[in-house]
């Protein structure tokens, strides 16, 4: 079996001062890393693994055999990348810091607030709360995707979402369309959606990689062990973090090669879809690995089931403690989106831990005297 690299950021600091300046700052986000694991894999077992500092980390990957040497290399530019601000419509996401993206379900059964804002004026005063509070952009679904969730037929997810994305446009919204169908995107596109969310990876249906080439907006491609009807199906592992991993990396060069942009291109590990809690946590530990792909990263944790399992199973409305501590766990790993319920709650989060950062990245006194 063909041997695998990966490299995985390890002690986070707050800053280059703190150590320094011995760090490598993550995706262009507000973190950064001074140690890493580079780990070599062949059928699912780890073969090798070094633990170092940056030149560390750089004088390991030169010994590499010259096939996982390239592996290595690139990975390691990828880290250090700089993503380019989203263009959403007339908005500008800038993606060097943390940016909160607010769930507007228009549907009658998502797992958190199924039936609460599929009726146009709640969904609209919904949508402008979240505006109000600081939401960056707008992720507009109308078909649940939770475990063991009724069909839905493409013209009534069209019925579901095109109000929606009017009267989210109408307010200048930057808009995401949560969806794996083409005909749905497309008309979301046409009612003034600004970018793709796929949670099949754009694998469900095979229109929709066409779709998002021709219109050239941006698309989140999400990992999910199922491409049929059931997205939850098939999720058996050996190591799911290299996994994940090398399935996010196969569904970008999937989506170049159809024409898509790499730089339009956001990635996300899928929290929750057809994954265990003990999975789940080890992707939410491991996120710092994922800059390794080159492409911004959304976590999508919000209200999840793991939440309840780790907190005498409260119910998905009373999960807001807990998807906090989760997007800030998103944030420390340098995480550019984070998809949420609780807007208001997050971004305040988001400011304090913004805050708190900036302090770490201005305060020289740990500094030694020139």
């Amino acid at each position: 079996m063909d041997q695998k690299v990966y490299i995985h950021p390890l002690t986070l600091v707050s800053g280059p001062q703190a150590v320094d300046g011995a760090a490598v700052r993550l995706g262009g986000s507000m973190a950064y890393a001074r140690e890493f694991a580079l780990v070599v894999r062949e059928g699912g077992e780890v073969r090798a693994r070094s633990v170092g500092t940056p030149d560390e980390t750089r004088a390991a990957i030169a010994r590499l055999p010259s096939g996982l040497a390239a592996q290595a290399a690139r990975q390691w530019d990828n880290l250090t990348r700089v993503h380019p601000p989203l263009e959403l419509g007339s908005r500008t996401i800038r993606l060097d810091q943390p940016q909160v993206v607010g769930i507007l379900n228009v549907t009658p059964d998502s797992f958190s607030d199924g039936g609460q804002h599929d009726a146009l004026e709640a969904g609209r005063a919904h949508a402008a709360a979240m505006l109000e509070a600081g939401a960056a952009i707008i992720d507009i679904g109308g078909e649940s995707t939770r475990p063991g969730a009724a069909a839905t037929f493409e013209d009534e997810e069209i019925g579901r979402i095109r109000p929606a994305v009017e009267y989210c446009a109408g307010m200048g919204a930057a808009i995401s369309l949560d969806t794996r169908r083409a005909g749905v995107l497309a008309a979301g596109l046409d009612a003034g959606a600004h970018m793709a969310n796929d949670v099949s990876a754009l694998r469900y249906d095979p229109r929709s990689i066409e779709v998002v080439a021709a219109r050239g907006c941006p698309v989140i491609l999400m990992h999910a062990p199922g491409a049929g009807e059931d997205l939850h199906a098939g999720g058996t592992y050996t190591d799911v973090v290299s996994e994940v991993f090398d399935f996010l990396a196969a569904a970008r060069d999937r989506a170049v090669a159809a024409g898509i942009e790499e730089s339009r291109i956001i990635l996300d590990p899928g929290i929750g879809f057809g994954k265990s809690l003990a999975e789940n946590l080890s992707l939410i530990n491991a996120l710092p690995l994922f800059h390794a792909l080159g492409s911004p990263l959304m976590l999508g944790a919000s209200r999840k089931r793991m939440i309840g399992a780790l907190s005498s199973e409260e119910p998905a409305d009373r999960r807001l403690a807990g998807s906090l501590a989760l997007a800030l766990r998103g944030m420390e790993a340098g995480v550019h989106l984070l998809r949420v319920h609780d807007v208001s709650e997050t971004v305040q989060a988001r400011n304090v831990w913004r805050g708190l950062r900036d302090s770490a990245l201005t305060d020289f006194s740990t500094l030694p005297e020139a």
